[in-house]
């Protein structure tokens, strides 16, 4: 395996190799000869390079090049799970392969049922021959009747993201005065060219699903629906222009949550980088001072709702808290804040009870079971019954007190003694400090007040797990668009992204609920607290009735 300086993973075996290193002493290598030679030679100084650099370890390198293993107990400490012993491949012609060749698959099991295409067209198909109340034709006695589960067919078919139709009006001119007649468009239609579900289903594929405005583009075009990247880019930001109410709302609300999390992953904006960098930084001093740009996530939770935020700049993910709780309500009390233990996820400025990832510090004895086994053994298993604790108190559904008060009779008799021992490890040196183990242990037991708050506070997390799948939103849109180009195209994803996910969160469909925002922009306007991702359907009812 032979990584390439993009980190992507060739196959080459050692007898192609050498098989074209005896070719090429005949005849002249082809061109997939000379590619494959050349990405040897990339891979060669990519991997020299890696290895140069001090801070990359060999576990990282490893990751590098075969990609990152599960961190899941058994598998670090390879254990063999009951799945797994029972997942066994049987061996060709035992009894038990024979019987598992000889079980066919039902027909109509698929992975979906109608059920689950709430999307799709629905058409009824009265029965040819028959209606309800008719003479049946078998027993010619009894009378057939509509039975209240119809039978179901599903045709999926294939079409372009944005469809289009084109309305060819008759025109019709006098032959004496040169009057021309054109024929009434159908009723219906709309006035703009775009309607509200493109521009909806354009924002959706660009900040939901991570596909760049020129991909899309090549899309329609290949489907014969034309749409540039720059049309792309009018709409959503004509769109944001719109419905940025509720997203001002969305922070206000945020702002109220008893639980934040946050963090941030690294971004681009073309804006602020290179010779736009020193073109702004002669504008405004204030921004010389930090060339970094970052993407940061916030998930806010207040009684089982849950709020996802975006902010892409300079900030970091403690600022961009900060700007956020401003507008809590002063009456509400600090909230807690969970985050990792980087002095950027927090600021002095608000006041907030600060929590740390637990699986930020469990990842830290994952990185060196290899090397300390018995050591990291004890730190995993004790973790992973923390972690059963935990899911028991969602099973049982309790509130945050009575979770609390569990994970203090249960938890706390685990990492007491746990801690304990980590210390004694360290005072009478049986770990080095220096080591990976004792970097390990020192910074668990150094925050460890912020790691265990949840066997001490109500409501306190185990970990920032929310807030690091909402950022891969983020992530994902950074590798397949690169980088945003300007601060406002920035703003414009923040917004949506936002929406999206918090739409994700609340059970609601993000196309549908883009598209009712855009038909009632005056009333979001004058009300953005009843178009919520969570409530926009009881204020559509009421407004209907």
């Amino acid at each position: 395996m032979i990584a390439s300086s993009s980190q992507s993973i060739a196959e080459v075996s050692m007898n192609e190799v050498q098989e074209i290193i005896k070719c090429s002493r005949e005849r002249s290598l082809s061109d997939d000869e000379r590619q494959l030679i050349l990405s040897l030679a990339e891979s060669y100084f990519s991997v020299t390079e890696l290895l140069r650099n001090k801070s990359t370890s060999i576990d990282r390198l490893r990751k590098m090049l075969f990609g990152a293993s599960s961190e899941k107990t058994s598998r670090v400490l390879g254990e063999e799970s009951e799945k797994d012993k029972g997942s066994a491949v049987p061996l060709a012609g035992s009894e038990k392969d024979g019987q598992a060749g000889s079980k066919k698959k039902p027909k109509g099991h698929g992975r979906n049922g109608a059920d689950a295409y709430e999307g799709a067209e629905r058409i009824k198909v009265s029965h040819e021959a028959l209606g309800s109340g008719n003479a049946c034709p078998t027993c010619d006695k009894g009378k057939v009747y509509s039975l209240s589960k119809p039978g179901l067919i599903i045709r999926v078919k294939g079409q372009a993201p944005l469809g289009a139709t084109v309305y060819e009006l008759e025109k019709l001119r006098c032959n004496l005065c040169g009057e021309v007649f054109t024929a009434k468009a159908p009723d219906g239609i709309g006035k703009n060219k775009y309607d509200e579900r493109a521009a909806s289903m354009i924002a959706l594929l660009k900040y939901g699903s991570g596909l760049p405005f020129n991909r899309l583009a090549g899309l329609q075009g290949s489907l014969g629906i034309p749409l540039q990247p720059s049309t792309q880019w009018d709409i959503v930001n004509e769109l944001g222009s719109r419905i940025e109410p509720v997203f001002k709302e969305l922070i206000r609300q945020a702002a109220q949550g008893a639980v934040v999390h946050n963090d941030d992953t690294m971004a681009k904006i073309l804006e602020f980088m290179g010779e736009r960098l020193k073109k702004a930084a002669a504008k405004n001093e204030e921004d010389c001072g930090r060339t970094g740009i970052f993407t940061s996530g916030i998930v806010s939770i207040n009684e089982g709702r849950k709020i996802a935020l975006f902010f892409t700049g300079r900030q970091h993910a403690g600022e961009n808290l900060e700007k956020v709780l401003k507008l809590r309500a002063k009456e509400l009390g600090p909230a807690i804040q969970m985050c990792d233990a980087l002095s950027r996820n927090t600021s002095p400025d608000f006041d907030t009870i600060v929590a740390n990832c637990l699986v930020h510090s469990r990842r830290k004895f994952v990185e060196v079971a290899d090397n300390f086994p018995q050591e990291s053994r004890r730190i995993l298993e004790t973790l992973r019954e923390v972690y059963k604790n935990e899911a028991e108190t969602k099973r049982l559904g309790m509130t945050a007190e009575q979770r609390q008060q569990f994970h203090w009779s249960k938890s706390r008799r685990l990492m007491t003694p746990l801690r304990r021992w980590m210390r004694l490890e360290l005072q009478e040196r049986r770990v080095e400090p220096n080591s990976g183990l004792g970097q390990a242990i020192t910074y668990m037991d150094k925050y460890w007040k912020k790691l265990t708050l949840f066997l001490r506070v109500p409501g306190a997390p185990l970990d920032n797990n929310i807030c690091e799948a909402a950022l891969k939103r983020a992530i994902l849109h950074r590798k397949n668009s690169y980088f945003y180009k300007t601060q406002k195209g920035a703003q414009v994803g923040d917004l949506f992204m936002s929406l999206i996910h918090t739409c994700q969160f609340s059970k609601s469909n993000p196309f549908d609920y883009l598209t009712e925002l855009q038909k009632h922009t005056d009333d979001l306007s004058r009300d953005p607290q009843a178009w919520m991702p969570w409530n926009y359907r009881k204020t559509l009812e009421k407004s209907r009735s």
